[in-house]
């Protein structure tokens, strides 16, 4: 009977055990394994920064509404009653009305039409800014991707790296102890040792930086777990040539918007030479009078409804403040067209200079790769004169030491000639290539 008792009892127990694992494992999120297309695609889908571009974008738009609507009919109901003693009138010169309904809209207002416009060139240039936020965006998350993959690749090697040292460490220490090596190779071997662990440290810090900082683009859980897969970027972007700057001036956002700067301030200074020409605007008016306000004692003829419709036209004939807007306006244009020509300096320069860094990076990684691929190949002969028992164990770790080594240099080269390409791309307005 006992016996039965404990087989139940540890049946339940295992039972328990089997049930919490699956808990656990339940409540564990697996892997997610992103593409770089698939990061920045649920960046572009979850970042806060273009999120606020879109919502500054709607504000410049209605911000530019504003001034349109007074283009458009606006009717507008009050009252001006009140207690009155003498001549009936009200601060703002209108006659007092129990009930009044005003009816305006403007026809001809060259200088408000030059504002509007000015506005709605402002609210495109806003877009343009949301695009710049785009492109940003792609670019951090493009760089925090390939970076963890280099970063992940480089604690793989330093932990072979780790082993390496370790052999070493050993080797020197059986030799020091019958008197082949001196002391210092073994605290030599031991510094080898812990500059490989400090450095391996580094690397693991970093990645919990990167891993940080794509969850957060990504929009991911803070404990969401990510693997990641070797990529290179597509085709370089310097195989344009020469017709590269072409397409910067065409597509590269700063430019856009000094470009854009410069039309709102053409619209501005547009509308203020317009201020001389006269302005015309539509009025109507309907106000419901009362005799408590003693109408019939001040005036000869009492009417309760009272209609007026017509028009309000203004002929300047000196207007110091229109010179002055107009001046203005011509300053405002010309700062806004030098600053266009410098930024288009700028750019052909940047692209430029940005397609030699490419081209050096080219060269950085050819080096790093065939530095790497001499290491190997002297690998290959000394584990051949090692097999033969002509080379001792630590020259071996010391030569796969160096090929590590020269492993992190190509990676850092394939890494640095990325971000290149990366500026490259977002100068020349061409990132879209690494959606492709």
């Amino acid at each position: 009977m006992r016996g039965i008792v404990r087989t139940a009892a540890a049946i339940a127990v295992t039972l328990w055990f089997v049930v919490f694992a699956a808990g656990q494992e339940a409540s564990t999120p697996q892997p997610i394994a992103l593409t770089l297309k698939h990061a920045i695609q649920l960046a572009l889908q979850n970042s806060k920064d273009i999120q606020i571009a879109k919502i500054q974008a709607s504000i410049a738009d209605r911000a530019a509404m504003i001034t349109k609507a007074q283009f458009l009919p606006n009717v507008y109901a009050g009252s001006g009653a009140g207690y009155t003693y003498g001549i009936p009138e009200t601060p703002g010169g209108r006659a007092p009305a129990v009930f009044n309904v005003t009816y305006t809209e403007q026809v001809i207002n060259e200088p408000l039409r030059g504002q509007g416009k000015e506005q709605q060139a402002q609210a495109r240039a806003q877009r343009i800014t949301l695009e710049d936020a785009r492109n940003s965006v792609i670019v951090q998350t493009a760089s925090a991707y390939l970076e963890l993959v280099k970063v992940r690749h480089s604690a793989e090697l330093l932990k072979k790296e780790q082993e390496s040292a370790e052999k070493i460490l050993g080797v020197v220490k059986q030799r020091e102890s019958e008197g082949f090596e001196l002391p210092v190779e073994v605290t030599r071997a031991q510094l080898t040792g812990a500059q490989v662990a400090q450095r391996l440290l580094q690397l693991q810090g970093r990645e919990d930086e990167l891993e940080m900082i794509l969850r957060g683009q990504c929009g991911l859980a803070p404990e969401q777990q990510i693997d990641v897969t070797a990529e290179d970027l597509p085709g370089p972007a310097e195989q344009e040539g020469a017709n590269l700057v072409a397409l910067a001036m065409q597509n590269n956002t700063e430019l856009r918007l000094a470009q854009a700067d410069v039309q709102a301030k053409e619209f501005r200074l547009k509308g203020e030479k317009r201020g001389y020409w006269p302005t015309l605007e539509l009025v109507s008016v309907y106000s419901l009078l009362s005799k408590f306000n003693n109408y019939d004692l001040f005036f000869n003829h009492f009417q309760k409804n009272n209609y007026n419709l017509g028009i309000q036209a203004q002929v300047p004939i000196f207007s110091a403040s229109t010179k002055a807007n107009v001046a203005l306006a011509q300053g405002n244009l010309l700062a806004a067209k030098t600053s266009l020509s410098n930024k288009q300096s700028q750019v052909s320069a940047d692209v430029r200079r940005k397609t030699r860094r490419v081209r050096e990076t080219d060269a950085e990684k050819e080096v790093a790769r065939l530095e790497l691929q001499l290491v190997q190949q002297d690998l290959a002969q000394l584990q051949a004169r090692f097999e033969e028992g002509k080379v001792t164990l630590p020259e071996i770790e010391k030569t796969r030491l160096t090929e590590n080594e020269k492993w992190m240099a190509l990676l850092d080269a394939t890494f640095q000639r990325q971000q290149a390409q990366l500026d490259l791309l977002k100068t020349a307005g061409q990132l879209d290539k690494v959606l492709q």
